[in-house]
């Protein structure tokens, strides 16, 4: 079993808490003439939880929920020719001013939309076993690394909190949410990568993956969530790649290593969780995502 830490999201005067997931707390605004739940809009708030490994860290990254919304922010700017978000609103509550957005209610795709512009991490090992990746099949000789011919889609599973998501074949998403919606999506996942890449590159980062969501209104695809932060996707220095092994990286493959390092002393085949990040891992992990931010935006990062 997976860890379901969660800490009680905060009280909030004119919302009701609706859910938590792993990262976010969502909340419902309050009609004021009525004080019921308003169903077409949510206050997406993003806390510093950090998760790995399908748990929960205990330990907290400072700042992290306010990079992630923040960067997300920018990023809807430089794709909104591409895609419709879901963003209403930037003006939240003082509690969460930073971290959280008023967002559209949306009807989300039951399918993780999972892009892919170099190989590494579960695309490899798909690969390194039959030479495909979700069905499609890639040049001989790739390493980890290795930059691929056009960003590919790659689709998995929305699994259930507490498993683990699992790749989704192009035919299985089409099951899924029908043969127009699928295209649409799988066409969108993959420009965004592409531009995202051209506008990171002339920042000196490489982005190997990402993961967007969809949500419908209507017959419209919206963009949702986050999209192209150190949480959703794999962010390499451009001067330190070099195909064959594991790249550096800015965004929370830097917990990964340290919780699979002997330093730890966590075994993952235990079934427990994880153990407490350390000071200076925590304070590396919050300077990798602010650096991300900063680089990107140009921008000097305030919390």
């Amino acid at each position: 079993m997976t860890s379901s830490r969660l800490d009680s999201p905060p009280a909030l005067p004119g919302y009701a808490h609706v859910y938590s997931g792993k990262v976010r707390d969502l909340y419902a605004p309050l009609d004021p003439a009525t004080g019921q739940a308003r169903d077409d809009q949510l206050l997406l708030v993003a806390s510093d939880r950090l998760s790995a490994f399908d748990f929960i860290l205990e330990t907290p990254v400072p700042d992290k929920g306010a990079v992630l919304t923040q960067l997300s922010l920018w990023w809807f700017e430089q794709l909104e020719d591409l895609v419709p978000n879901h963003l209403v609103s930037t003006d939240v509550p003082d509690e969460v001013a930073g971290r959280a957005v008023l967002v559209r209610r949306l009807e989300m795709l039951p399918v993780e939309c999972v892009a892919r512009a170099y190989l590494t991490g579960g695309g490899l090992r798909e690969y390194q076993a039959d030479g495909h990746v979700s069905g499609i099949r890639l040049p001989e000789g790739l390493v980890d690394g290795s930059r691929l011919p056009q960003p590919v889609f790659t689709p998995s599973t929305k699994a259930p909190e507490g498993q683990h998501d699992e790749p989704m074949s192009y035919a299985a998403v089409e099951a899924a949410v029908g043969p127009d919606v699928a295209a649409r999506a799988r066409d969108l996942t993959t420009r965004i990568l592409a531009r995202g890449n051209e506008i990171a590159a002339e920042r000196g980062i490489l982005i190997a993956d990402t993961k967007v969501e969809f949500g419908l209104d209507g017959d419209q695809l919206v963009l949702a969530d986050e999209v192209l932060t150190p949480d959703s996707s794999r962010f390499w220095p451009a001067d330190q790649w070099e195909p064959g092994h594991p790249q550096p990286s800015f965004d929370k493959e830097f917990v990964r290593e340290w919780l699979m390092s002997p330093a730890s002393g966590w075994d993952k085949a235990s079934g427990e969780a994880p153990p407490p990040l350390p000071e200076d891992v925590l304070e590396r992990t919050r300077a990798k995502y602010v650096e991300a931010y900063e680089r990107l935006t140009g921008r000097t990062f305030t919390a």
